[in-house]
C-alpha cells in the first residue's frame, strides 16, 4: 500500500496508465545506461545504442499490450462490484486462475451472488404479508406497475370480508388469522394466473385483472364467491363485498383505488355480500 500511494502522483484517476508508466520507465533502463556510459566515456556505439534503442520500443509495445491484456480481469471486477452495488446478479462468472486475480474474482463473484440472494430474500419478505404468504399492498402496487405498463387496461377489485370483527370477537384472533391465510389462499387458487392477488390490509384484499372488463372481473370475482359458498372455509359460513374499477395504466392507479373502495363502500351500504361497479 506504501508504494501505491507514493505514486499515486502519477495518473492518479488511472492505475492501468500509472502501472504503464512505471512498466515504461523499467524497460528503458538498459537504453538509459547504455547512453549515460557512452556520454561519459565519449565513446558512442552507434550501431549499439540503435539495436538497444529499437528493442526497447518492441519491448515497450509488447510488454504495454500484455500488460493491459493481464488488467482486464480487474476491469471485470469492477463491473462485477457494480452489480454488487446495485443488487443485480452475476451470469457469467469469469474463470481465474489460482493467483492472486483468479481468487479476487472468485471473492467478488461470490460476494455478488450472495448480495443478489440476500436482496432478493429481503424483497420478497417486504412485499409479501406474512400471515397469508401472499403480496402485501407494497408488493402488490410494484407489481401493478410491471403489469400496467403502456397503459394496459385492468380492473381493480377491492374485497373486504364481511363481519371480520364479529368473527374474531367470538372465534378469537387465531381463528380469524386461519381464515384470512384460508381466504387468500383460496383466493389465488380461483383467480386467473395472469391476475395479481394481495392483502390490501387487515380483512381487505386486493385484486387486479390486467385486459379484463367489468364483466369480465365481475364474473371472476362471482366465481371466488361460489367456490367459498359450495366449500366454505374452515370454522365460519364466510361472505365478502367487492368494489370494481377499471384502470388505464398504473399512473390511474392511484385514483382506480379510490373509486373502487367507494364502490366497496357502497357495496356494504347496501346489505353486503354482494359487487359494486364504480361510476
Amino acid at each position: 500500500m506504501r508504494f501505491y500511494k507514493a505514486t499515486r502522483f502519477l495518473f492518479p484517476h488511472s492505475f492501468e496508465l500509472r502501472l504503464l508508466s512505471i512498466c515504461f520507465l523499467a524497460v528503458h533502463v538498459p537504453l538509459i545506461a547504455c547512453v549515460t556510459a557512452s556520454a561519459l566515456t565519449w565513446n558512442w556505439q552507434v550501431d549499439t545504442l540503435l539495436l538497444i534503442l529499437a528493442a526497447t520500443l518492441v519491448g515497450t509495445a509488447g510488454g504495454v499490450a500484455a500488460i493491459h491484456a493481464l488488467l482486464a480481469p480487474l476491469t471485470t471486477a469492477t463491473a462485477m462490484l457494480r452489480s454488487i452495488q446495485k443488487g443485480e446478479r452475476v451470469d457469467e462468472i469469469p474463470v481465474g486462475g489460482e493467483d492472486l486475480v483468479g481468487r479476487l474474482l472468485r471473492g467478488v463473484t461470490q460476494a455478488a451472488n450472495d448480495a443478489a440472494d440476500r436482496s432478493e430474500e429481503l424483497t420478497i419478505v417486504a412485499e409479501h404479508d406474512s400471515l397469508t404468504k401472499i403480496l402485501n399492498r407494497r408488493g402488490f402496487l410494484r407489481a401493478a406497475e410491471r403489469a400496467l405498463v403502456g397503459d394496459r387496461p385492468a380492473v381493480l377489485a377491492l374485497i373486504d370480508l364481511d363481519h371480520f370483527k364479529t368473527i374474531n370477537d367470538h372465534l378469537g384472533h387465531a381463528a380469524g388469522d386461519e381464515l384470512l391465510h384460508a381466504f387468500a389462499q383460496r383466493m389465488s387458487t380461483v383467480i386467473r394466473q395472469s391476475d395479481i392477488c394481495a392483502r390490501w390490509g387487515g380483512e381487505e384484499f386486493a385484486v387486479l385483472l390486467p385486459g379484463a372488463n367489468l364483466t369480465q372481473a365481475h364474473d371472476a370475482i362471482e366465481r371466488l364467491r361460489s367456490s367459498i359458498a359450495r366449500h366454505p372455509l374452515p370454522g365460519v359460513g364466510l361472505t365478502f363485498s367487492c368494489g370494481l374499477a377499471m384502470t388505464q395504466g398504473s399512473a390511474e392507479l392511484d385514483d382506480t383505488a379510490r373509486r373502487a373502495d367507494k364502490a366497496l363502500y357502497s357495496a356494504k351500504h347496501h346489505g353486503r355480500n354482494r359487487i359494486e361497479h364504480a361510476e
